[in-house]
């Protein structure tokens, strides 16, 4: 019995899979970026205490 499996990244489509790999990961550091800064510097109260309190859970420094 033979198998007729492929790899996930055929020669055929290898191209456009890395392009399509690139863009997601750059709009997830893109997104993570905003974010972060967002409520990094947010005027919101709520938004900088809950980050604040995930950097001590973290065991992150914040001062």
């Amino acid at each position: 019995m033979t198998s007729s499996a492929t790899s996930p990244l055929s020669i055929g489509h290898s191209t456009s899979a890395i392009r399509s790999l690139m863009l997601q990961l750059a709009a997830g550091a893109l997104l993570g970026m905003v974010v972060l800064y967002g409520v990094a510097f947010a005027e919101s109260p709520f938004a900088h205490n809950a980050a604040h309190d995930v950097r001590h859970i973290t065991v992150k420094p914040c001062h």
